[in-house]
This record gives C-alpha cells, sequence and structure tokens, in this order.
C-alpha cells in the first residue's frame, strides 16, 4: 500500500470503543453531532479543493471522494494511529435514517491538532511506514506458511458461520497487509485487540497476531459446542426417562386394575436393600421389614408408612463408608499451631492421642475385646478459650469429617438414644443423625456444652451417653429407633464443657480431662492479632492495609475493656471498632488507611471497663479500709477476683451472731463460721480483741450479691478479712489469696489454681498467697505469669496474716 509522502491535514471522527480497519466498510450514523461535522467538514474541504477556493493552510490532494480521519477512542483515551477513510456515498439506511458509507483506506500516525473550516477538529497526519511484504518478490516461507493458515482457519470459521461469499473473497486476498486486516469485520473482537492489530506496522506480525485470535475463538466454540451438545443430551434423556416412567406407571396401574403383577414401590425397596452395601444382621432386619411393608400394602395401613421412614434412614446411614485417616503427626501439630496460640500442654495431649492412634493403626491393633485404641477427651475449660475450634482442627489433622453436636438443654434420653418407633414422629437419636450427616463411620463427633445436660421426667441423657463413650461398649450401640447395632468404636468422640463439677460423676470416669484454663495477656495480643482482626476485616468488608491495630491497642482490649479467660469478648471488641472505622470513613470522617492505637480506643468504643485497683487512687481502693481481703475463686466463665467485707454492728444495737450475704452456698458459710471459730479460739495469740465478738455482731459480705457464690476456697480470705477488721490493720492492695482453713489453722489445698493466678494477674495484683500443698500446681502455670508475680505457698494461717496485713504501726482504730 503506497502511503502520501507528504503529510495531510484532515477533519477528524473519534470513535468510541470502535476501531476501523483499512479495508472495512462501515456506516456512520449522520444524526450525531461529531459524525455529522466530520463528514460536513471532508465534503467542504473537498469542493474547496475543486473550486481552488482551499482555506488557508489546509493543505490537501485532489481527491474523488471526500477523506476524513477515523480515531479510536477507548475509555475516552484517543489512540495514536488512525484510520484515513473516504466518504463513499451519503444518504439514508433502510429505517430512514441519515447514514453515510465510509471506506479505511490506509493507516496513518496523529500529528498535532490545527484549526480549519467548518465545526470539526483538524489534526495533521503523519506518515506510517509499513513493510513492503511481498510486494516486490514472492512471499517470504514463514510468511507463505502463515497465510495459507490463516486462510485455512478463517474459512473454517466462515463456513460454521455459513459466510459463504466471504469464503470466495478471503481465498482470493493476496496482499499480507489486506489479509490480516479482514480480521476487523470479525464480531468476537474487543475494541483493544482491534486497536492492536491498527497499530502494529509490520504485516508478517499482524497476521500472526490475527491467526491466533481466530484459533483462541474457534477453540472457545468448540468447547462451548461441546458443553451445548452434552446439555442438550442429558436434557433429552431426562425427558426420555420422564416419558418412559410415566408411561410405566400407566402400564402398572392398568395391570393393578385388572388384577395381574406389577413391580410395585414395595418391590423397589427390596432392589434397593439388596444392592445397598449393608452389614449382615442390618441387612436381615431390613428385609424383615420390607416383607412387612409388602404385606401391609395389601391394605391401607399406617405401619407402612413408618416402615418407609425406616427402610430411608437405614439405607441412607454409611454402613461401610470410613475416611482413611491422615497420621501425619508433624503436620497434626502444624495444624493445631496454625489454628491456635498458646495451650501448649492442651496440644501436646492431643499429639500424644494422635501418635498413639498411629501406632496402633501401624501394627494392626484395630478391635480387641471390644475396644480400640484411645481415649474420649474431655475439653473443659471457660467459654471462648477454642474449645470447639479445637475439635475442629483434631478432624483437620486426621482427615476426618467433623460434626458437632449441641447437647446444651437437652433433657430427653431419646435425643440421644432414638424414639421407639410406636411413636408418632419418631426419629433416631442425635449419635445415628451425626453418622448420617458426617457420611462416615469414623467422623470425629463433637459433644458440645456436655455440662449442661439435664434430666427430667423423660429419663436422663447422661445415662445414655454412657454407652455412646465407653470403648468396651459403643461397637454394639443400639439405637432405640434403628433397633440394628451401630458400631461407634472408630468414632473419635471429643466432649466440651464449662464446669467440670457439672459434669455427672460417671460421665467424666469414662473420659480424660483436659483443662483449658484460659489465656495470658501475651497470648491474647498474639491470637487478636494473627486470628481475630484478619477474621473481623473481612466480615467488615476492610482490606488488610486500610486499617492497623497496634499491639498495644489489643493489649488495653484484653486488659481493661474485656477482662475474660477466653476471647469472644476480645473479638466483639474488635469487630465494633471496624465497624465504627468504616462507619467513619463512609461518613467522611475518617480516611483510609487508618491506625488504631491505646489512646484511641475511648474515641471509638468508650472508656475501660476493668481499671485495674492497684491503678485508682488510694482512697478508692477496695481494701482502703480494715475489713476488705481480696480473695480468688474460678467460676464458669475462668478465674475470677472476689471480695469479702467484714464489719462489726455497734453494741448499742444489741446485735450479736454471724450474718452472711452475697448468695453464698453452704460450703462457703461453713467456712465463714471456721473463720470465726478459729479467730475466737486464737485470739490472745493473734493479739486481737476477740472479746468485741460477744457483744456485737459480725456481718461478712461478698459483693455482687446477685450472682450465687460457693466452693472450698474462701476460708483464708474471711479469716483475714476479720483478723484485718478487728486489728485495724489493712490489707495490703497488691496481695489476694486463695484456700481453706482448718479450726486449727491449718491452711488447705483447693483447686484451679491456674485459672486463679490468671485472674490475679489480668487485676493487676502481684502477690498471691496460696496453700503449700499446691505449690506443684505452679509448673501448669505460663512462665510469663509467674514473673509478673510473687507466689507465697503457705501451710498455716497465721503466716497468711503476717503476709497479707500491714504493718501495726499503720494499723486504723477499729469502729467503735
Amino acid at each position: 500500500m503506497a502511503l502520501s509522502p507528504a503529510p495531510l491535514t484532515l477533519p477528524v471522527l473519534p470513535l468510541d470503543d470502535e476501531v476501523v480497519l483499512p479495508g472495512m466498510m462501515v456506516p456512520l450514523d449522520l444524526s450525531d453531532t461529531e459524525v455529522r461535522a466530520a463528514v460536513d467538514a471532508a465534503q467542504a474541504a473537498d469542493r474547496g479543493v475543486e473550486d481552488g477556493a482551499r482555506a488557508p493552510g489546509i493543505r490537501s490532494v485532489k481527491a474523488r471522494k471526500p477523506q476524513l480521519l477515523l480515531v479510536p477512542r477507548i475509555d475516552g483515551v484517543y489512540a495514536a494511529v488512525g484510520t484515513l477513510a473516504t466518504v463513499e456515498q451519503v444518504g439514508r439506511l433502510a429505517d430512514g435514517d441519515p447514514a453515510a458509507l465510509v471506506r479505511g483506506v490506509r493507516r496513518v500516525r496523529i500529528g498535532a491538532g490545527t484549526t480549519g473550516p467548518g465545526a470539526a477538529l483538524w489534526v495533521e497526519t503523519a506518515d506510517f511506514h509499513e513493510p513492503a511484504v511481498g510486494k516486490e518478490g514472492p512471499l517470504p516461507p514463514r510468511v507463505a506458511e502463515l497465510v495459507h493458515e490463516y486462510k485455512s482457519v478463517a474459512t473454517r470459521w466462515l463456513r460454521k458461520r455459513g459466510a459463504w461469499q466471504v469464503v470466495d473473497r478471503v481465498a482470493q486476498l493476496e496482499d499480507v497487509s489486506e489479509l490480516a486486516d479482514n480480521i476487523g469485520y470479525a464480531p468476537f473482537l474487543t475494541a483493544e485487540q482491534k486497536l492492536r492489530v491498527l497499530e502494529t506496522a509490520d504485516p508478517a506480525e499482524r497476521l500472526a497476531y490475527a491467526l491466533q485470535l481466530l484459533k483462541d475463538h474457534l477453540a472457545e466454540e468448540e468447547v462451548n459446542d461441546t458443553i451445548r451438545k452434552d446439555v442438550q443430551e442429558g436434557v433429552e434423556k431426562q425427558q426420555k426417562e420422564f416419558l418412559l416412567r410415566r408411561q410405566l406407571e400407566a402400564v402398572r396401574k392398568e395391570l393393578a386394575e385388572l388384577g395381574g403383577d406389577a413391580a410395585s414401590e414395595e418391590e423397589d425397596y427390596r432392589a434397593r436393600v439388596e444392592a445397598a452395601d449393608l452389614p449382615e444382621k442390618v441387612r436381615d432386619a431390613a428385609l424383615k421389614e420390607v416383607d412387612k411393608l409388602e404385606r401391609s400394602a395389601e391394605g391401607a395401613s399406617p405401619e407402612a408408612g413408618w416402615i418407609r421412614t425406616w427402610l430411608d434412614t437405614v439405607l441412607e446411614l454409611p454402613w461401610n463408608e470410613r475416611s482413611e485417616d491422615a497420621y501425619d503427626i508433624a503436620g497434626a501439630r502444624a495444624v493445631l499451631d496454625a489454628d491456635h496460640a498458646g495451650l501448649a500442654d492442651v496440644k501436646d495431649r492431643i499429639v500424644e492421642y494422635l501418635a498413639v492412634r498411629k501406632r496402633r493403626a501401624g501394627r494392626g491393633l484395630g478391635l480387641v475385646g471390644g475396644r480400640r485404641g484411645g481415649a474420649v477427651l474431655a475439653l473443659v475449660g471457660p467459654p471462648g478459650v477454642g474449645k470447639t475450634s479445637l475439635g475442629e482442627s483434631v478432624a483437620r489433622a486426621m482427615g476426618r469429617t467433623f460434626v458437632r453436636v449441641a447437647l446444651g438443654g437437652v433433657r430427653d434420653e431419646a435425643e440421644i438414644r432414638g424414639h421407639r418407633r410406636t411413636y408418632v414422629g419418631a426419629l433416631p437419636g442425635r449419635i445415628v443423625r451425626a453418622i448420617k450427616e458426617a457420611g462416615s463411620m469414623n467422623p470425629v463427633v463433637l459433644l458440645d456444652e456436655i455440662d449442661k445436660v439435664g434430666s427430667d421426667y423423660r429419663g436422663d441423657p447422661a445415662a445414655a451417653l454412657l454407652e455412646v463413650l465407653d470403648p468396651a461398649q459403643n461397637h454394639t450401640f443400639r439405637d432405640h429407633y434403628l433397633e440394628v447395632e451401630l458400631d461407634l468404636s472408630d468414632v473419635v468422640f471429643l466432649a466440651t464443657a464449662n464446669v467440670l463439677e457439672a459434669i455427672p460423676e460417671p460421665l467424666l470416669d469414662r473420659m480424660e480431662l483436659v483443662r483449658l484454663d484460659g489465656y495470658t495477656e501475651d497470648e491474647k495480643v498474639v491470637i487478636a492479632r494473627d486470628h481475630l482482626l484478619p477474621r473481623q476485616l473481612e466480615r467488615a468488608g476492610l482490606a488488610a492495609d486500610e486499617v492497623r491495630v497496634d499491639d498495644s491497642a489489643l493489649r488495653r482490649l484484653a486488659g481493661e475493656y474485656t477482662r475474660e479467660a477466653g476471647v469472644r469478648n476480645l473479638e466483639r471488641s474488635i469487630a465494633r471498632i471496624l465497624r465504627k472505622v468504616a462507619a467513619q470513613h463512609e461518613l467522611g470522617e475518617r480516611a483510609l488507611p487508618a491506625e488504631v492505637t491505646a489512646d484511641g480506643l475511648r474515641a471509638l468504643i468508650g472508656r475501660p471497663h476493668h481499671t485495674p485497683e492497684s491503678a485508682t487512687e488510694p482512697a478508692g481502693r477496695r481494701t482502703a479500709v480494715p475489713g476488705v481481703a481480696t480473695g480468688l475463686a474460678v467460676t464458669g466463665a475462668g478465674g475470677d477476683v472476689l471480695y469479702v467485707e467484714a464489719s462489726l454492728a455497734d453494741p448499742e444495737t444489741g446485735s450479736t451472731g454471724l450474718s452472711l450475704t452475697g448468695q453464698l452456698g453452704e460450703v462457703m458459710k461453713e467456712s465463714a463460721h471456721i473463720a470465726l471459730s478459729f479467730l475466737r479460739s486464737h485470739g490472745a495469740e493473734l493479739e486481737l480483741p476477740v472479746t468485741d465478738f460477744k457483744d456485737r455482731g459480725v456481718h461478712l459480705h461478698v459483693p455482687a450479691g446477685a450472682v450465687p457464690k460457693d466452693g472450698p476456697s474462701a476460708g483464708v480470705t474471711m479469716t483475714t478479712a476479720l483478723a484485718s477488721l478487728l486489728s485495724g490493720r489493712r490489707v495490703r492492695t497488691d496481695v489476694a489469696m486463695t484456700g481453706e482453713v482448718s479450726l486449727t489453722g491449718r491452711v488447705l489445698p483447693i483447686g484451679g489454681v491456674k485459672q486463679k493466678l490468671l485472674a490475679a494477674d489480668r487485676a493487676g495484683i502481684t502477690t498471691v498467697l496460696i496453700p503449700q500443698r499446691n505449690e506443684p500446681d505452679l509448673d501448669d502455670v505460663p512462665a510469663e505469669v509467674l514473673a509478673r508475680l510473687t507466689v507465697h505457698p503457705v501451710s498455716d494461717v497465721r503466716d497468711v496474716l503476717a503476709l497479707a496485713l500491714e504493718p501495726a504501726a499503720a494499723a486504723v482504730p477499729a469502729a467503735a
């Protein structure tokens, strides 16, 4: 294609998201203002040349037809290369709309804009140097091969579309540039692809690109055709099957009316049972039920519906389906470490459990005497410490299906063992339903909230769980609804509970206890940073780099806003912060990315709710007056700080005896009486005016009276509070204590040492007194917590008073 040696100044017509290649004929809608201005300017310029009245500064070459420049405008951006086109004809389309037919002539480069006659924009064009491939001799072999392959592929595509006339035209094209530009008519090309064809100077390279576009489209069409064919065949098969079934039903109906034999629904059940992979005893029981169903079909017996439901349940159970265990112990430990921060002792116990199962499986030690290796683990701890998620991690580590069975509030034994089939609406129990849901006979089943199982006139679900959890019995578990033996020996049962004492003793005897006592503040920061924050960012619709919550803010959240054993409220607080940040951003009050620091928490979620006592002014401390001691207790929510207050009644009131308030249980009431008796009998030794007890009433109160409290660990605290009241010596504000006391002053051991020390650390306590016999329990306390605490193991209450009370010189006179 020859190029003009001199640049031209032409009117410009921008084409939005459209590209016209040389050789293409396209209609232009003249009702568009830009199109009308460009065509009018081209016609005016052409007339000016013919009349010799060319506008000053506008160069043109005498042409038979008006010329204009078609410039692609993709996403509002003008291309650097356009197409010089001639206006072939101006008229009206079949629908009556005015239009102009233009033909692309050649590529030109766009120069600087200029001013010209008419309302259109004029630009100066430069030469577009296109290599003359095959213009002066035969085509190079590579180009000739491209031409042949392009014509072959294009012909195949055009024949699929039925464009036979275009096939002949493509076959006659010999010019490489024209052949490559012919791709512009393809309707599947995007504007960006056409623009690349327009901007490619080398015809051979342009033809190779056009060939690749055709091949890709043909491949996509072939895949779509295959899918369409498969779908059509599937629809036809379904229609045919539907028609045949309707015909079969009609034939059966006719045969039944004539008294002939026809295949019935009952015979269909028989075929399903015989084809199913069932244990022998289960198959025999199912066939007996099919016999009953066939007999009951002769009349309108309601038993037929019950039998069908039972058969459906039996056939849906995965009697011989099992997941293959993935005994990768190192991988299991990696899964546990990735899913949970801290809890090192718990993860060690789970890894030991898996290692034993792997060893037994490797030695072929399966069912022996009704037992398989491995105990039932009971994960006991306060809410939010990750008991349920640990169960999910165990299943993931073993490669098994995980099923959760919620037992909270269950009071009907039939919920575990199933209902008798004689009851209307009878169903199998939750264990059978869990196996059915899992789809295998060896899932990981989590018995959640096992401590909240109750009992009433409908039976005791805890008693029904005894057979489920006993490895010596559960290989022959019998559900009341199924009435066939179900082998549960390969199911991994895990249980969770908040309060150990609420688990029935026989049930606890069948499980191995694993305590989750809560997290330290450092562990909470790691959990919040690595697990909670990413999850809440996703739920709030925020990217990881849009909001950053630094460690100081997370530490303050854990220590002053959400003091708890677990991390549930900590996660809620993080979610609240992110919601607030998102709302502020949408309101234009905060820009992203944003950083949340400890100092910025108050503006986002208000003031802290748990300011440590040690951080307040001395006058506001709970132990600023004699008669108040700080104790430690364990509740269903973990460890907690417990205050005991004591006071003496005025002698003039005539009040005597001991008054107890604060919803105290029987054990704590006994502790109060023991504490008072010890001080009365050892008053002289302790230099206490115990004669005041004779004429003045003693009142012991444990605040938060709406919360029931009980347990054998408050005796030492009550004794210290009474001794502080009588001596006038205040209890040190940094001291907390736990332990029971005897009438002789011995400090007796208690439970929950780890939880209590974690609570003391959260409350800002620095010195803790524990029974000396509980000293070995310190091995379970995290090292970083012990480093912040001074722990005094004591064996006598006299040692407690010496450590807990301030010096006598600082005594405050007792109230008269």
